[in-house]
């Protein structure tokens, strides 16, 4: 299940409301969904591994928090602070500027992720960024692993999010 973009954002208390959220992939929504994007986003910070070790170790201490709340939207937006703080640093520690390519987004194309021809920025390997990167991707492999964790999202999906469409059959080898 894709995440929802078409729900009112400035209106929706998630704490109140756990029942509107969808997981989505990856990072979606990450800096949508309130209250906790207000609650987390202060403490998100990369620039040099001590910062990054200071503010991962917060999120997932604001992680620990949401889960003796049970609090699984809570859970789940901290998963995605640090997911977030993963990919970022990796993109900062590949690509000095924190671009990934070079040039305007097409006409047509803005908004939308991916190349669309564009050329790829130049390749500046930055080490503490790659340092800071680490850091976050322990602690998102700290909840992505937890048992806990993964429990509620299935819940949160068997309760809340409507069923997909049949499953596709599966490609024939060879």
């Amino acid at each position: 299940m894709t995440f929802d973009y078409g729900l009112n954002f400035k209106e929706i208390d998630f704490r109140a409301r756990p029942d509107l959220y969808r997981v989505g992939k990856g990072e979606q929504g990450v800096l949508l969904v309130e209250p906790y994007k207000s609650e987390i986003l202060p403490h998100w910070r990369f620039k040099t591994p001590e910062v990054a070790q200071v503010s991962a170790d917060k999120i997932y201490e604001l992680y620990e928090h949401y889960k003796t709340q049970d609090d699984f939207v809570g859970m789940d937006m901290a998963r995605k602070f640090l997911q977030m703080g993963w990919t970022r640093s990796m993109r900062y520690a590949n690509h000095r500027s924190g671009q990934k390519y070079v040039g305007p987004v097409p006409e047509g194309r803005k908004g939308q992720s991916g190349a669309w021809g564009r050329e790829v920025a130049p390749f500046e390997r930055d080490e503490q960024k790659l340092e800071s990167a680490k850091i976050f991707k322990a602690k998102l492999d700290a909840v992505k692993a937890d048992p806990v964790y993964v429990e509620r999202v299935r819940r949160h999906r068997e309760q809340f999010e409507p069923p997909t469409t049949a499953a596709r059959p599966k490609k024939p080898a060879g």
